[in-house]
């Protein structure tokens, strides 16, 4: 069953509430559609060292996978601010490995939010046929 857009970044804005952002003050929530419609849902988590830090996108893509799951749709992500909240390169990179061309919904405090392909904001991502020359 799929979710619509709304339902989607309000999963993401209620994942924002769980956030655990002192360092940066800036709380973020994702919630990723798989293939056959289950939602699962990550929220930031930072540590003093930010190398150790956990995007919001790719905890809710590392919850989804380790339930089994390997193909998402789509990923909306939420924060407090005034602009779109787009996905980091890392980000961008580690969902590229799974849908190259899933959609991403990037919504702002206001509710308000845009959709982009992947492929239009990581154009040219390192991938599988990189490595194997």
């Amino acid at each position: 069953m799929r979710v619509s857009d709304r339902e989607l970044i309000n999963m993401a804005a209620l994942a924002k509430e769980r956030a655990y952002s002192p360092y940066s003050g800036f709380p973020t929530g994702a919630a990723i559609e798989c293939e056959d419609g289950s939602v699962f849902i990550g929220c930031r988590v930072e540590n003093p060292s930010p190398a150790l830090s956990v995007c919001a996108e790719t905890a809710a893509l590392t919850a989804a996978l380790s339930a089994g799951q390997r193909i998402f749709k789509r990923i909306a992500i939420a924060s407090d601010g005034a602009t779109y909240c787009m996905p980091c390169g890392g980000c961008r990179q580690v969902l590229h490995e799974f849908s190259p061309d899933m959609e991403i919904l990037a919504s702002r405090a206001d509710g308000r939010y845009v959709s982009y392909r992947l492929t239009d904001l990581f154009p040219r991502p390192f991938g599988r046929d990189t490595i194997k020359g």
